[in-house]
């Protein structure tokens, strides 16, 4: 049997009609920079996610770098956030000439470990960079009221966790501005690289409207330094398809998650293999489905040669990165997280995937321990 890691040419299946419909539709208005389909796609995200705001970007990476750009950091401030996670959370903040502070991870969730933040706090500690990863909120009551006390802004990095929740409330509503990737293995994933800013401030999502248009509200006239990040109008046709869909594949994933935990204890691996958790008052989204084994390098290579599809998120935790030596941090600062880079495998959870294909995923871990 093959499992495919990702299998977006099956979902593409499914919404075919539809997608080459709306793509024609464009190419016959000829408007493809911003327009009446991002604008669409924009007030949709934000009843989606219930704020007023919510701009359309080039990319996840931008709609960070943008949102720390509309809080004026820059060099001599620093942004603290988790050395677990995708290059760009901490290359928003590098870009910027600020100084990212790594905290390390809780080891169940994958998240910034809450009870670490205050010992990292500094004077020139500007915002608080917290990141959903995997699907799952990060504990915002302690991100939240740390914030408050310190005069802080938080930037919630929740680039592969829209439709998440947190007490009831989504993903990138959090804190003071959130970031969505629409990359296409998110679970809303567009055809290429799309990203978008949420906030229930005017005054900063005017700002992220600003900035992502060279800084101009009219032509030729620049109130600011900004950049060239629009979201395209093809970007944003896709995406409209796609999210109507969004709830339904998120509880697919979910059901999914479930099998798996299902599985693994019958299969009796519950002591070799740590599965994720969702914790109390949260809605896990599964972007990925994480599990923690021992000998992870060696299960990836035979289920590999088994026909199946894993992937490792991140094999080199960023405070070991090295283009971050200047940052002076060492093997063993960050414990957690670098164990979390030795131990841990994800495994296939995309919504076409069949409980066929999981099973046997199940059963060729079972046979490799």
């Amino acid at each position: 049997m093959k499992v495919p890691f990702l299998d977006l040419q099956s979902q593409f299946k499914t919404l075919k009609a539809e997608v080459l419909a709306v793509l024609e539709e464009v190419c016959e208005e000829q408007t493809f920079i911003l327009g009446s389909r991002v604008e669409s796609l924009e007030k949709s995200i934000a009843d989606y996610l219930s704020v007023p705001h919510a701009i359309g970007v080039a990319s996840g990476s931008d709609a960070l770098l943008l949102s720390l750009m509309a809080l004026e950091v820059g060099p001599g401030d620093e942004v603290v956030t988790s050395p677990y996670t995708f290059f760009a959370t901490v290359g928003a903040i590098l870009r910027l000439g600020a100084r990212p502070v790594f905290v390390d991870i809780d080891p169940q969730t994958y998240n910034l470990n809450p009870m670490l933040l205050d010992a990292a706090l500094t004077p020139k500690v500007k915002a608080l960079l917290p990141v959903h990863l995997f699907g799952q909120c990060s504990e915002m009551k302690s991100i939240q009221a740390l914030a408050r006390d310190e005069d802080l802004k938080i930037v919630e990095d929740a680039a592969q966790a829209i439709g998440a929740k947190y007490q009831g409330r989504r993903a990138g509503t959090l804190g003071d501005l959130g970031c969505l990737s629409f990359y296409p293995t998110k679970n809303l994933g567009g055809f290429g690289d799309g990203g978008m800013v949420v906030s229930s401030d005017n005054e900063l999502a005017e700002r992220i409207r600003l900035l992502r248009v060279h800084g101009s509200r009219e032509r030729y006239r620049h109130e600011v330094i900004g950049c060239n990040s629009r979201l395209d109008a093809l970007q944003a046709a896709v995406l409209m398809v796609k999210l109507k869909y969004l709830d339904q594949w998120t509880e697919i994933r979910r059901r999914h998650a479930a099998t798996y935990e299902r599985l693994f204890s019958e299969a009796g691996l519950v002591e070799q293999v740590l599965l994720p958790r969702e914790q109390s008052g949260h809605y896990h989204v599964y972007n990925q489905y994480v599990i923690r084994v021992p000998k992870r390098d060696k299960l990836k290579k035979f289920l590999g040669q088994e026909g199946i599809g894993t992937e490792v998120y991140y094999p080199i935790p960023l405070h070991l990165q090295p283009c971050l030596r200047h940052l002076d941090y060492h093997e063993g600062d960050l414990p957690e997280a670098e164990r979390a880079a030795e131990e841990s495998l994800a495994l296939p959870i995309y919504p076409e995937l069949t409980q066929e294909q999981q099973a046997y995923v199940v059963e060729k871990i079972k046979a490799f321990y």
